[in-house]
């Protein structure tokens, strides 16, 4: 398998686990000192373990849970041993016992590990552009 469908392939297993809750698969496609930037937040998340408090914060205040995660129009940039991904996701979610939908875009970056797996190193989460379908 060639490098891009390596990449397509480490994201769609990111995703996947995201959309069934997988907590220890989803966290487990990043490497620890990953870094998050979501236009929710305030502020940048600087590695895997900041993330993985919020979460568990989110999961026990606020009955955080994914209820679906779709991907869509994914494009990968080959940069050596590191990958740009993006692509529109569209999930929905329970916080409060209220479903929340969002349609946003999102970079991933990747890099190559020494056993040639890949492993996601950033993400960073943007609203959708208002009154703009998705292209």
């Amino acid at each position: 398998m060639n490098a891009h469908d390596q990449v397509l392939n480490a994201a769609a297993e990111l995703v996947s686990a995201f959309a069934r809750n997988d907590r220890e698969a989803y966290f487990g496609a990043f490497s620890a000192d990953a870094s998050f930037v979501f236009h929710t937040l305030g502020k940048p998340l600087l590695s895997r373990d900041a993330y993985q408090v919020l979460w568990d914060n989110w999961r026990i205040e606020e009955g955080f849970e994914v209820l679906s995660c779709t991907s869509s129009n994914a494009f990968v940039s080959l940069q050596g041993d590191v990958a740009v991904f993006v692509h529109d996701v569209a999930t929905r979610l329970r916080m409060q016992g209220e479903q929340h939908f969002s349609q946003e875009r999102e970079t991933i970056v990747f890099r190559k590990q020494q056993e040639g797996h890949w492993l996601a190193c950033h993400e960073h989460l943007s609203a959708m552009p208002e009154g703009l379908p998705p292209p």
